[in-house]
């Protein structure tokens, strides 16, 4: 019975591993892509003003559903 255990461990481990390899890579995804959408508003912002433009509507606002509807 100590054989079946070992032999059902060993069957589930290489599963598990490559399940953390695959979340630690999305995670890192994520989270790259986080800073750089972070980065790109900051530096979208300091150029609306320095050319004198109202600041940009957030994601999500009336604002921003406004602007982006084809009417």
């Amino acid at each position: 019975m100590e054989n079946f255990w070992v032999n059902a461990l060993w069957s589930v481990t290489p599963t598990i591993l490559v399940g953390l390899v695959f979340w630690a890579i999305v995670r890192s995804i994520i989270r790259a892509d986080r800073g750089e959408r972070a980065a790109y508003a900051e530096m979208e912002s300091v150029e609306r003003v320095r050319l004198g433009l109202p600041p940009a509507p957030r994601p999500g606002s009336a604002a921003a559903a406004k602007a982006s509807s084809p009417e």
